[in-house]
């Protein structure tokens, strides 16, 4: 797998300096930690999860979440594993996807029994699951979740990843926050190489005050909202090592609604054909999104949980590096620099502290890694739309996140 691996090689080589490196479900978890970029979830429902696999893997997704918790009623759940299992079996023998380019695939259950019965019931088909979402996830439920996924793992024979979901009441709530973010550092650090990345359930944070974002607004817009994704990445996303990524929440748009506010896409950066691009996007409530993904890296988020394939592409375009920011990293990351210092941009527009931005400077380098280095004069605009022709515009069938 590589981020951008569905555009042309030739389509490739225009738009970046680096290419995006390879790498497989049997990558280290630092690495495949970045590269989950744009984490698809579907309900585990759907009669043709198998065909979805492979046709979102064509589209540019290289993860994707297979979901039997909020997504999908109470009463469905019984049958949604039976289907689970034959649509790994199916996907297992198909010849349109090599295992070795099956994207990331993870179960989202509901409760820690889940786990050892769906490994136990897929057999040999185990082989293409990279791992679990576990919901709302606390230091109480978390340890049985993660003592079954330890079992499970054993008795696959392969390495299970946990994704903890962080949604419930207590970390919203700020008199049990504190707490509940000590209780969940306590557990992950326990199974620290069994967790790959914490996610956001921010919808179940609006859930809890009967609050909805609209399309104009970002989840750093909600106060509530904002304070808890602060607190969650000063306790579990810190950069000293201790650390975990922390991915970005879902983004719930991708219907026409009708607009009360300005679109916040600057016209500037769009010229020619590309403004086309950008009524499209505005048209697809994109804006928002584009504006959001900034905020997650801002504020020490990567990647992002995605309920429509429409929202692939702005989240991997968003996470290409440019040339700019790649220099600089490899400026301050020089072997020479190791005593510190403050050095001037190649670019003579900003200063480099090399101390305080060295873990800044790693963390681009890596991303540079799995989702390359823009050329110069290449930005987010000419890889939406190169992505966009290789896809065939901005819609597609998606999933749904709880």
């Amino acid at each position: 797998m590589r981020h951008f691996g569905h555009l042309a090689p030739e389509v490739r080589r225009g738009l970046f300096q680096y290419e995006p490196a390879e790498f497989t479900a049997r990558s280290p978890g630092r690495t495949l930690a970045t590269a989950l970029g744009a984490t698809l979830y579907c309900p585990a429902t759907r009669g043709s999860l198998a065909a979805d696999v492979v046709k979102q893997n064509r589209r540019g997704v290289v993860s994707m979440v297979l979901c039997l918790e909020d997504s999908i009623g109470d009463a469905d759940v019984h049958a949604a594993e039976d289907n689970l299992v034959r649509q790994f079996e199916q996907l297992a023998v198909t010849d349109a996807l090599p295992e070795d380019e099956v994207p990331l695939l993870f179960i989202r259950v509901r409760e820690p029994a889940q786990i050892m019965d769906l490994v136990e019931r897929l057999g040999p088909a185990v082989a293409l699951l990279s791992g679990f979402v576990l919901p709302k996830f606390t230091e109480e439920r978390g340890i049985p979740f993660l003592e079954e996924l330890a079992k499970a793992e054993s008795a696959a024979g392969r390495r299970l990843f946990a994704m903890p979901v962080l949604e419930s009441p207590e970390l919203l709530h700020l008199e049990t926050r504190a707490g509940t973010l000590a209780g969940i550092a306590r557990t992950v650090d326990k199974y620290r190489e069994r967790v790959l990345a914490l996610r956001l359930g921010v919808t179940d944070f609006c859930s809890a005050y009967g609050l909805r974002r609209t399309p104009e607004m970002t989840a750093y817009d909600v106060q509530l909202v904002a304070s808890v994704i602060g607190d969650v990445v000063n306790v579990l996303g810190r950069a000293d090592g201790t650390g975990y990524t922390v991915t970005g929440p879902v983004w719930e748009y991708f219907r026409l609604q009708e607009r009360m506010f300005k679109p916040q896409l600057r016209q500037s950066i769009f010229t020619g054909r590309a403004e086309e691009l950008r009524t499209a996007l505005i048209d697809h409530d994109m804006d928002g999104l584009l504006r959001e993904i900034e905020l997650d890296r801002a504020n020490g988020l990567l990647g992002k949980t995605c309920i429509h394939p429409s929202h692939v592409l702005p989240v991997h375009a968003l996470s290409v590096v440019s040339l700019e920011e790649y220099s600089d990293a490899t400026d301050i990351l020089r072997p020479e620099r190791s005593g510190g210092g403050v050095v001037r941009s190649a670019y003579t527009n900003k200063m480099n502290e090399v101390k305080p931005h060295r873990a800044w400077a790693e963390r681009t380098l890596l991303r540079a890694e799995l989702f390359g280095v823009a050329r110069e004069g290449v930005g987010f605009v000419d890889l939406l739309a190169a992505g966009a022709r290789a896809v065939g515009g901005p819609e597609g069938e998606g999933g749904v996140e709880g």
